[in-house]
């Protein structure tokens, strides 16, 4: 009795070790990595709305493997640069664009190629522009609710902080700054992975 127990606890002490070196991998690493220090960059003076928080979500989507990691991960890094840096009243506008963009990034994670990433940074600042500026209208008492509102707190919102100090506005900014990041993120990892092979995907 005693020997069977010891083989069943000793299988399933395995399948937990082989589950573990599966998930973490060299790759795994290596993303959770870029992933803490692009979230890092946030601290630093930057001009407003040019950060690595969509480059964070897209990269975590297509390079953590399993889906539940690309939204943990990512999320986490997050949460822990806002707690740093501090709340603001559309938060969750913000979070619901971020897991969209994760979503996007596990959508290009068979085929990450330029085309593929820069086609997907440009779709997530659109998105985050939108989503965001739909809260704005939502939750603002400066803009009717109707659609003409709507429309105008859209139209408000794209030359804002419009100054050669701010960059050239809050919208462009945000989509300078996927690009510029996602450049960043992207291409460092796929020029690791051609010096470092264990850095490849695993093909199950």
């Amino acid at each position: 009795m005693k020997l069977i127990f010891f083989n069943f606890a000793f299988r399933k002490t395995k399948k937990k070790q082989n589950m573990n070196s599966k998930i973490f991998t060299p790759r795994f690493i290596l993303a959770c990595s870029v992933i803490l220090i692009a979230a890092a960059l946030r601290l630093v003076p930057h001009w407003p709305n040019f950060t690595p928080i969509a480059a964070i979500a897209l990269f975590g989507g297509a390079y953590l493997g399993k889906k539940y990691l690309a939204f943990i991960v990512p999320m986490l890094a997050m949460l822990i640069s806002d707690m740093i840096i501090g709340f603001h009243g559309y938060m969750i506008a913000v979070y619901f664009s971020f897991a969209i963009t994760v979503a996007l990034g596990i959508l290009i994670s068979k085929n990450v190629k330029f085309h593929s990433v820069l086609l997907a940074s440009i779709g997530s600042s659109a998105l985050f522009f939108i989503i965001t500026n739909f809260a704005v209208w939502a939750g603002s008492p400066f803009y009717s609710q109707d659609l003409s509102g709507l429309m105008t707190c859209y139209a408000a919102a794209l030359p804002f902080f419009k100054s050669t100090e701010f960059g050239i506005s809050f919208l462009y900014n945000g989509l300078l700054g996927d690009i510029f990041y996602n450049t960043l993120l992207f291409g460092s990892f796929a020029l690791a992975s051609i010096k470092f092979p264990v850095l490849a995907k695993v093909r199950s």
